[in-house]
Parts: structure tokens; sequence; C-alpha cells
């Protein structure tokens, strides 16, 4: 007559691993370290082909900087009389705000006197201007 052997498993109730050691060698999840992302390969290669199209996978996001940082839109002191001609303008003073400047620059040469207001200019803008007979007003901004 046969034996009845007890079955493996009902030996295993109330043991956390049921013979397999410790808690994390039987999780059916290999041995990538967890469910979820974990073990993508940032540094060994094993699944980054799954995360390339993910383009904020790897760096830091979500914050912005602190302070607002203002657009600058710049002319040069040689652009100005074209900027002028092609909008028609013949005034002999100029607000380069108005245009939609708020930097002057000193590239380039000013064949004409002209009175120009503007936010910001540099050094060599000025002196630009100043070498052909005209004035830099520099405004404050408004906030």
């Amino acid at each position: 007559m046969p034996t009845r052997k007890r079955k493996k498993n009902s030996r295993q109730r109330a043991s956390q691993t049921h013979g397999w050691g410790a808690k994390k060698k039987h999780r059916g999840k290999g041995n990538k370290g967890g469910s979820g992302m974990s073990g993508t390969g940032k540094r060994a290669d094993s699944r980054k082909p799954s995360i390339w199209k993910d383009t904020k996978y790897f760096g830091k996001y979500g914050f912005k900087s602190k302070g607002i940082k203002k657009e600058i839109n710049t002319i040069n002191v040689g652009q100005i009389e074209t900027e002028l001609a092609r909008r028609n303008i013949k005034d002999s003073s100029i607000d380069l705000g108005k245009i939609g400047y708020n930097k002057l620059l000193g590239g380039g040469d000013l064949n004409s006197k002209l009175s120009i207001t503007v936010e910001m200019a540099s050094g060599k803008a000025v002196e630009k201007v100043k070498a052909a007979g005209g004035e830099v007003i520099l405004k404050k901004e408004e906030q």
C-alpha cells in the first residue's frame, strides 16, 4: 500500500521565504533589484534602449531658476539707420523701446546725428553716437 506523503507547500506555511533563503532571491524580478524602473542600465547597459525615448529619465527637472530673466533685444549702432529707413522714420530723436529694442551695441558706424533713447547701451555705442554728434539717453525700465 502506498504511503501518503505530505505536500511540500503545506510544510512551508508560516515561513516567509518558502525555502528560497533571503526574501529577495525568489521574487520573480530576476536580480535587477526590484520592480519598476530599477536596473534600467544607467551604468550597466542592460535595459538602456527602453529609456532612450524618455528624454527626462536622467537629470533634474521641475524647478525654475530664481529671479526673472529679462529678454534683451539688441541692435548695433551701424544697423540703426537701415532700421529707421525700413520703418520710414525720419525723426532725429528715436526711442528704441518703441521699435522693440532695449539695448544698443557698438558694432558698425553711425553717419547721422541722432538722439537715441534706450534702456541699456554699451560704452562703445555711446562713444560712437557722440562722435557722430548725437546723444544717448538712458531711461530707467518700468516695473
